[in-house]
């Protein structure tokens, strides 16, 4: 608040007229002194005035957007007392698009911008420092008004539609034949107690029975397990060009897939926090996973084989397991067979990294290892197209990949 340069400059040209007038006692000069001076003075008051609070509607739409759209924003400040201000200008700084200035237009007690945001990239998009500035209509005098920030705006990733999914043919033993899944017990062990006549010996648990000299039974209690686990690795270390805003349009894919028939899933991202989203048929779990999608940035610091360690996490548990990475090292190789062998479905959709930077094709002795033991690999690389590599018309090159 106060005065800008210019405004500053014409104060000290008055002062300086005035006391050239009162040294050379030229009376001309006093008019324009006084003038001078008055116009400053005009413009302070008239921004005082304007200095009131306003109240503000701002809206982009109805519709969801996804990258790559141009997203339009329609500003409205209306003024409840006081007179409205010459010029104004609303700055905002909007994520990693970084400082705004719009100048706003009046409309009778309103003041309204409307603009738009070209081409927007996948992410969740805050709005900081928002304010408004007046001044008078000679820029002599300005004021900052803080404004409160509006919610963040959303813009999802570009998902495709599967009819189909490479994973579905089933998984395959290094000699062609099919593998038989095995499904796991939703039943998890909760305690021991003493047997009771007429139940099973398969219940036994040996080890309390040896401790205690009596026959004692494991207790279980329900604990169902998500069907499919749809794992998206973040590790920021793969991070080439735009390769991750692929695995992430991948991976929104291959779990919306799921869900649409009535699957039940679990989202589970490789941050550095873990972030984990189940998804079931309630469509506000589908709108918290888009938003995950939306928002999600490369920002993990452990592997995902660390990850599927974790016995007691959504992804290990799971019935399923479909692993969206960008970076396949012999640590995960390891981790994705011995759940093969185990006849627990996996598969892998592994976007080359190499591909986003222009660098020359080449052969991944890891990617043939998994195809030896029967997982199915989607190999998605720069400029393909995603629906058909998901569905599997591109799987049969990913022994070359």
């Amino acid at each position: 608040m106060g005065l800008t340069a210019r405004g500053r400059c014409i104060l000290g040209l008055g002062l300086g007229v005035y006391l050239a007038a009162w040294a050379f006692g030229s009376k001309p000069l006093y008019p324009v002194a006084t003038g001078l001076l008055l116009v400053v003075a005009a413009a302070w008051i008239w921004v005082r005035l304007a200095n009131r609070p306003y109240r503000v509607q701002r809206g982009w739409g109805d519709s969801e957007h996804v990258e790559g759209d141009n997203v339009p924003v329609i500003v409205e400040l209306e003024a409840a007392t006081g007179v409205l201000p010459a010029a104004a200008t609303l700055v905002e700084r909007i994520g990693r698009l970084g400082e705004m200035r719009h100048g706003l237009r009046r409309n009778g007690r309103r003041l309204t911008v409307r603009y738009v945001l070209r081409g927007l990239p996948r992410g969740r998009y805050t709005f900081d420092d928002v304010r408004l500035e007046l001044s008078d209509p000679f820029a002599l005098e300005s004021v900052s008004i803080p404004l409160p920030p509006p919610g963040a705006l959303l813009v999802y990733p570009r998902l495709v539609r599967l009819e189909r999914l490479f994973s579905e043919t089933g998984m395959h033993s290094h000699d062609g034949r099919r593998l038989l899944l095995r499904r796991h017990s939703g039943f998890e062990l909760h305690g021991v107690r003493e047997y009771e006549q007429g139940e099973s010996l398969r219940r036994v648990h040996w080890r309390s029975t040896a401790r205690r000299g009596e026959l004692m039974v494991k207790e279980l209690e329900d604990a169902p397990r998500d069907e499919i686990a749809v794992v998206l690795d973040a590790d920021a270390t793969a991070v080439v060009g735009e390769s991750f805003d692929v695995q992430v349009r991948a991976a929104g894919s291959v779990l919306e897939s799921y869900v649409r028939r009535g699957r039940r899933a679990v989202l589970v991202v490789n941050t550095g926090r873990r972030d984990v989203q189940q998804v079931q048929s309630d469509a506000a779990d589908w709108r918290r996973a888009l938003e995950l999608l939306a928002a999600v940035e490369p920002s993990g610091d452990a592997s995902v084989a660390r990850l599927l360690t974790e016995q007691e996490g959504p992804a290990a548990r799971a019935l399923e397991l479909a692993v969206v990475t960008s970076r396949l090292d012999a640590a995960l190789a390891d981790r994705l067979v011995q759940r093969a062998l185990s006849r627990r479905k996996v598969s892998l959709v592994y976007v080359d990294p190499t591909s986003f930077n222009g660098a020359k094709r080449r052969p991944e002795p890891l990617l043939l290892r998994l195809n030896a033991v029967g997982i199915p690999v989607a190999v998605v690389r720069a400029g393909d197209d995603l629906a058909a590599a998901l569905e599997g018309s591109l799987v049969a090159e990913a022994a070359d990949a």
